[in-house]
């Protein structure tokens, strides 16, 4: 794999596509054995992705899309950078509205956690944005970045395109979370809308899974690897579900086989 900057190219394992775990919310906490409303963040996260591994392996490479601690602090992301960097697997990740960025750049980074913004694997092209807007909830895509999406989709446009950010590109249906989502997503859908290219968008901050296909583009959000947020709901409410991830195949053709697995016994 070769690096710059901003852009990594790595060679998918197999020939036919490129194999992704995506992790998101982890919500780690400074201390071991600290809980979040009952959970114990680390135990959930070592859980979800020892279930993960043992499944399908090593994948080409790990997505961990924001808010990875609950506290910003360097404790916590020491935590991750020893396991992302022991699980020997390509790892890129992204902040989100819990995350301190500046933090994040000093800690996750070293040996096969990489810093890059986009990733070009096999036929494809990976985007990790940042949708974060500092000492708030809910979050916008920056000018800078729609630039930098639009250039990077024009410059690859033989490439199909995965694109990644932490908040919510379109409602849920659980009320009191889609207020605190993606304020310029209609402007980020249309701008998405100038692409051919675009296959599909993946998301975490909801802790909850959907998939919806719309103009012809997957939508995709993935479960909390620790606490799950009620679907539905039109105020705060915490689920019953299980921890989990999501798993794709990004296929030489442009297709997506992609599945959520929960992980039970992990909280």
């Amino acid at each position: 794999m070769t690096q710059s900057p901003d852009t990594d190219k790595l060679e998918a394992a197999r020939p036919d596509g490129v194999r992704i775990v995506q992790v998101t919310d982890c919500h780690i906490l400074a201390g071991a054995g600290e809980r979040l409303r009952g959970v114990d963040t680390r135990r959930s996260f070592e859980k979800v992705m020892a279930a993960a591994l043992e499944e399908y392996g090593q994948p080409d490479l790990l997505l961990a899309t924001g808010d990875l601690a609950e506290d910003g602090s360097a404790e916590a992301y020491r935590y991750l950078s020893a396991h992302f960097g022991a699980a020997g697997i390509p790892t890129y990740w992204l902040p989100g509205n819990h995350d301190d960025n500046a933090v994040m750049q000093a800690q996750l980074t070293g040996g096969p956690i990489r810093a890059a913004r986009r990733v070009l694997a096999g036929g494809w092209l990976i985007l990790l944005l940042d949708s974060t807007i500092e000492g708030e909830v809910q979050g916008r895509v920056a000018p800078a970045q729609m630039d930098f999406m639009d250039s990077a989709l024009r410059h690859h446009a033989e490439r199909h395109a995965l694109v990644c950010l932490h908040h919510q590109a379109m409602d849920t249906g659980s009320e009191w979370i889609d207020a605190k989502g993606l304020e310029n997503a209609a402007e980020f859908r249309q701008r998405l809308s100038r692409h051919d290219n675009v296959r599909a968008v993946l998301w975490g901050h909801v802790h909850q899974e959907a998939r919806h296909l719309h103009d012809q583009i997957e939508w995709l959000s993935t479960p909390s690897t620790c606490v799950q947020f009620r679907p539905g709901s039109r105020e705060f409410a915490i689920g019953d579900e299980s921890p989990g991830y999501r798993y794709l195949e990004l296929g030489a053709g442009g297709g997506i086989e992609t599945t959520v697995r929960r992980v039970p016994g992990a909280v």
